[in-house]
């Protein structure tokens, strides 16, 4: 009794042997056949890790690492997925056409006129000189009408949105501009609606405050903050001073590349500031990022950390435009001397410079 125990007992051993030989060889073979078929897209290596799954709507999808280069790739990317799927519906909606789908193809065709007539007038605007952020401004509104409901080619359904809409009077004065500019671009007839801005006295910080929020921030975000502080300069300004423009010898900052029609200047600042900027490497011709927008999302991220941290919600109130203000403000106080704030901020007239 007990030999034929121990036959059996060899006998599950060689048999759980014999299948953990075949799993491993399985693995090597589908390994082997894995590395034949997929190559990295980065460096075409052959030579990968798995990296785990990627759950989707479409289901999970291998990821793999490459050896070589550290790319991330997958072998059925989630696009690919999306778009077989897409054709299969496409596929069977096509054996089913009726009125609903025609009604989708004239929409269809609807929104390649209106994109047309869209990318039309910003060709327009660039030959008429404008300003690429100015364009960008307009296209991007145009398009906000378009998905509240607006036909462009329709005047009264600009007009409805303006009057129904929960915007301010200044942003309905910034959509009227715009689609004025439209308007008179395909030479249409539309009478804009009235509208009344009542001009707000720009929220003015403590310098402690600007202060403190510069500490907060981060070495080259703190920078940034003060040449803003010094030169009054606008976000887009401060973002293209190049190295040359920096003068160490006599501290001071040259504004070479004004917006909207202002002047170049150069403006005196602080023994600290230029001490910050020395602290920089240099990379490239710009101090900064030259690109506007991520510093602004970098700021406003840092600036409500600082808010809940200092439990002061002024902070918050804080805008990049307000250091302008600040300085404006600070400089008039100084010297009371209109001109020299004029000459400051790069205003070629005194209207704007006063409030």
């Amino acid at each position: 009794m007990k030999e034929w125990k121990q036959t059996a007992d060899k006998k599950e051993v060689r048999v759980k042997q014999h299948n953990l030989q075949r799993k491993q060889g399985s693995l090597v073979q589908s390994h082997q056949f894995l590395n034949q078929l997929i190559l990295c897209p980065q460096c075409q290596s052959k030579s990968f890790f798995k990296d785990g799954f990627r759950y989707t709507n479409m289901g999970g999808i291998q990821r793999f690492l490459c050896r070589d280069c550290g790319f991330r790739f997958s072998n059925n990317p989630y696009k690919q997925c999306q778009t077989k799927r897409i054709h299969q519906l496409c596929v069977l909606e096509a054996k089913k056409l009726d009125s609903q789908t025609e009604i989708k193809t004239v929409a269809g065709k609807e929104n390649q006129t209106l994109n047309g007539k869209i990318v039309d007038f910003a060709w327009q605007l660039k030959k008429r000189g404008l300003a690429e952020t100015t364009i960008k401004q307009r296209v991007y509104r145009l398009r906000q009408l378009v998905k509240k409901g607006a036909e462009l080619t329709n005047p009264e359904t600009i007009s409805s949105i303006l009057a129904t809409s929960n915007w301010s009077e200044s942003n309905k004065r910034v959509y009227i501009v715009t689609y004025k500019s439209f308007v008179q671009t395909f030479k249409l007839e539309w009478k804009p609606p009235k509208t009344r801005v009542e001009q707000k006295i720009p929220f003015i910080p403590t310098e402690t405050e600007i202060d403190q929020l510069i500490a907060g921030c981060g070495r080259k975000l703190a920078i940034f903050l003060q040449v803003l502080k010094d030169t009054a300069a606008r976000t887009s300004e401060a973002t293209k001073i190049k190295w040359l423009d920096i003068d160490k010898n006599r501290n001071t900052i040259s504004i070479n590349n004004p917006i909207k029609g202002s002047r170049a200047r150069i403006v005196k600042v602080h023994s600290k500031t230029i001490a910050m900027i020395s602290l920089l490497r240099q990379k490239n011709e710009y101090l900064f990022n030259p690109n506007p927008h991520s510093t602004r999302q970098n700021y406003y991220k840092q600036r409500k950390r600082l808010a809940v941290e200092l439990q002061n919600p002024r902070i918050r109130a804080i805008k990049l435009h307000t250091f302008r203000h600040w300085k404006a403000t600070k400089e008039y106080h100084k010297t009371k001397d209109i001109l020299h704030v004029t000459r400051l901020l790069g205003h070629k007239n005194i209207k704007n410079t006063i409030i």
